[in-house]
């Protein structure tokens, strides 16, 4: 048995077997997002035009909190407590925790505080980590809904209504992410990540709210109810992702996360190539966290809504290294004698790249459609810039996630994750 199987290994042709899977793999996960974004879109956004009436709601309107943890934003809290503050819904009250500020975010809090009796501030005299500053803030929180957004966002007024709609609207519904929009756009990084946001995130979170579970809320606005919150232990100081974090165990203990594309709220996001990487390597470590974490419990048949986001997330994992595996024999080739099976003439696309790169446009074609009614600007200027994601994106995806695993796995399990500001890019940097 054994003796058969090492031959039927011996005869397989790994070199054609890496390159098939390097290039079906997201060709069929593309469709896979086409399909259950637009079966979303029809099911969920066509038609749907009507503005929220939350001023009918008066008294019978259920009490909202909306929390703000902040470290050092002091360039910017002001213009995002004015926001929030600017909230078309009945009634609600916003919740500052200054975790530590080295700057005069505390100040500012509180100026704006003496005049604002709805605002509410909370001072951490030393940096916690904005998993402790989250779950100070909902704790102190009056109500039993919760809106968590960025110290740097700026909510859109009819946002929390939208949340708020989910929220009350079941029982066993946990968590609400909402549609962040890209403010940004300089440079050819901001460019392409505002298409990134419309033609990859948004679509990804509408299929997988339509298969069955969404990887991850959006740690820029999310909405919450207290109760799920509560039985799973609120946010874990130790996970460098918390809203990953949080996403997985709401989940996994079968509270319902919904996703809201008109839930809208703006953020700045990194323009330099240094602060892109720090994002998305963060982003990669958060995934590897939570699998190896929590991938054991998944196996139970109770948590088969699960299955699918997570062999999508363990299988683009493995495709990273695929690609590594490719490009490291490309330039081993021409300085290293290897067999024949393992060379590689080029990593210039083909027929194949060629359908690749149709498949991708399709993709970005169908979601900036979906999405061109939160932009402010047409989605075919979008469209001009996205087309180069799969050349950046890719190869930064690629790497960040050929990184994030040993890097994860090596970490010490028990160190805090502590809050370090992100590069909120040029024009931000140029307004402060």
């Amino acid at each position: 048995m054994i003796d058969a199987l090492v031959s039927w290994i011996l005869t397989i042709d790994w070199r054609a077997t890496l390159f098939g899977f390097a290039f079906y793999y997201p060709i069929f996960m593309a469709w896979m997002w086409i399909i259950g974004g637009l079966w979303f879109y029809l099911r969920r956004e066509r038609g749907h035009t009507e503005g929220p009436r939350c001023d009918d709601l008066g008294a019978e309107a259920a009490f909202v909190s909306i929390v703000i943890p902040c470290h050092d934003e002091a360039h910017q809290i002001e213009q995002t407590i004015r926001y929030a503050l600017a909230t078309h819904y009945p009634c609600f009250e916003v919740v500052a925790v200054n975790d530590g500020s080295r700057d005069a975010t505390g100040t500012i809090l509180e100026r704006l505080a003496d005049s604002d009796a709805r605002l509410r501030i909370i001072h951490f005299e030393a940096n916690q980590g904005k998993a402790v500053a989250l779950k100070a803030g909902a704790l102190a929180a009056r109500s039993d809904y919760l809106v968590t957004i960025d110290g740097d966002a700026l909510l859109h007024p009819h946002a929390v209504d939208w949340m708020m709609r989910h929220l009350t609207g079941g029982p066993r519904v946990g968590a609400v992410s909402g549609n962040p929009r890209i403010l940004n756009r300089s440079t050819l990084l901001g460019k392409i990540q505002v298409g990134e946001f419309s033609s990859i995130i948004g679509l990804i979170k509408r299929a997988q709210r339509t298969y069955g579970r969404v990887f991850t809320v959006s740690g820029v606005i999310t909405g919450f109810n207290r109760a799920a919150l509560d039985s799973v232990g609120y946010w874990r100081t130790d996970m460098v992702t918390e809203d990953i974090d949080v996403s997985w165990r709401l989940q996994l203990d079968h509270w319902d996360i919904r996703f809201e594309p008109k839930a809208l709220c703006y953020i700045y996001m990194p323009e330099t190539l240094k602060g892109l990487w720090q994002q998305r390597l963060r982003w990669a470590q958060g995934g590897v966290e939570v699998m190896r974490r929590y991938g054991r419990g998944l196996f139970a048949w109770r948590q088969r809504r699960f299955w699918g986001v997570a062999l999508e997330y363990f299988t683009s994992v493995i495709w990273a290294y695929v690609m590594l595996a490719i490009a490291v024999l490309f330039c081993l080739g021409p300085f290293v004698p290897l067999p024949q099976q393992w060379r590689v003439a080029t990593l210039l696309p083909q027929w194949n790249g060629l359908l690749l790169g149709a498949t991708c446009l399709i993709q970005f074609l169908v979601s900036l459609y979906i999405d061109q009614r939160y932009e402010r600007v047409g989605f075919l200027r979008h469209y001009f810039w996205v087309i180069w994601y799969p050349l950046l994106y890719w190869t930064l995806s690629t790497l960040t996630a050929v990184v994030a695993v040993p890097k994860t796995l090596l970490a010490s399990p028990c160190r805090r994750a502590r809050w370090q500001s992100p590069d909120r890019g040029l024009q931000a940097d140029k307004d402060a």
